[in-house]
Formats: C-alpha cells, sequence, structure tokens
C-alpha cells in the first residue's frame, strides 16, 4: 500500500525536482549575472578612482614640481653668486697682496711722493698728508679725508676693472 501512493507521486515528485532544478539554474544564471553585473560596476568604479587618484595626484605634483625647480634655480643662482663672489675677493687679494708688494720696489718713494701730491690737490688747500701704516698716503682737511693708502688703491683697481671682471663669468 505504501508502495501505491508513493508510486503515485512518483511523477508530482519528479515534476517538482525538475522545476526545483530549473528554478535553482535561473537562480543560479541570475545571481552569476548580478555577480558579473556587480563585478563590471566595481571595475568601473576603480578604474574612475584610479583615474581620479591620478588626475589628483598630478595636479598637486604640478605645483610641488614647481616649487622644486624654483628651489632648485634659487640654489644654483646662490651657488653662482658664491663662486662669482669668491673669484671676486680672489681677485682683490691678488691685487691687494700686488700693491702691498710696491713698498718693497725701488720706485715707491716716487710713487709715494706723486700719491701725496695728488692727496693734497684733491682734499684742497691746508691737507695734511700723512703716510699709511698699510702703504700710501691719507690726507685730510676739514671735512675731507683722501683715502690713497696701498688698499684702497687697490680695492679702487678691482672696481675699475668691474665689466672686464664680469666678462670672468659671463657664458
Amino acid at each position: 500500500m505504501n508502495a501505491a501512493p508513493e508510486a503515485g507521486l512518483a511523477p508530482t515528485r519528479t515534476r517538482m525536482l525538475r522545476d526545483a532544478a530549473d528554478q535553482a539554474t535561473q537562480i543560479l544564471a541570475a545571481a552569476r549575472r548580478e555577480a558579473d553585473a556587480i563585478a563590471a560596476q566595481a571595475r568601473q568604479d576603480a578604474e574612475r578612482t584610479v583615474s581620479l587618484a591620478s588626475a589628483a595626484g598630478r595636479a598637486q605634483a604640478i605645483p610641488q614640481a614647481a616649487a622644486v625647480r624654483r628651489q632648485a634655480r634659487n640654489e644654483a643662482r646662490s651657488e653662482l653668486l658664491g663662486a662669482q663672489r669668491e673669484a671676486y675677493d680672489e681677485l682683490r687679494a691678488r691685487v691687494r697682496a700686488a700693491m702691498d708688494g710696491l713698498r718693497g720696489e725701488p720706485g715707491y718713494d716716487r710713487l709715494l711722493q706723486a700719491l701725496a701730491r695728488m692727496a693734497r690737490l684733491e682734499a684742497g688747500p691746508g691737507a695734511t698728508v700723512t703716510a699709511s701704516d698699510d702703504g700710501g698716503v691719507v690726507a685730510r682737511a676739514p671735512g675731507v679725508l683722501v683715502d690713497c693708502s696701498l688698499p684702497r688703491l687697490a680695492d679702487l683697481a678691482v672696481e675699475a676693472l668691474n665689466a672686464e671682471v664680469r666678462e670672468l663669468w659671463a657664458p
């Protein structure tokens, strides 16, 4: 008896199993489509996020790169000016040393006399002329000082070479 009702239910059970399997296949296919759509959307979102982040990074990098370039230019300019200053100071030191060397030369007394005449003329009447400790002379009159010391004359000689000195570091 049990076999008969079960036998009568077999087609129903088979149909229910087939319907369940079809429904499961449809659900699985729908789930796969939904998963594929979610994955595709996630890829698009990720690509958009990467693109936006890349653009933002470039936008931030532009002013930073400009600042780095500006800093590098300033440092290079500072180095160049420092080197020029060293060269100028070296030239001035050499000219001063050469001028100081005149003190030991045989014609130094004539040079002192010529410097004293020039200083007295520049300082005006009543000027007193004295020998400088550094070589050369200094003339003084009320409100006037004429410095013809050897270091001052050396500095004036270097200043007079200004254009020629600039050519030393011109490109």
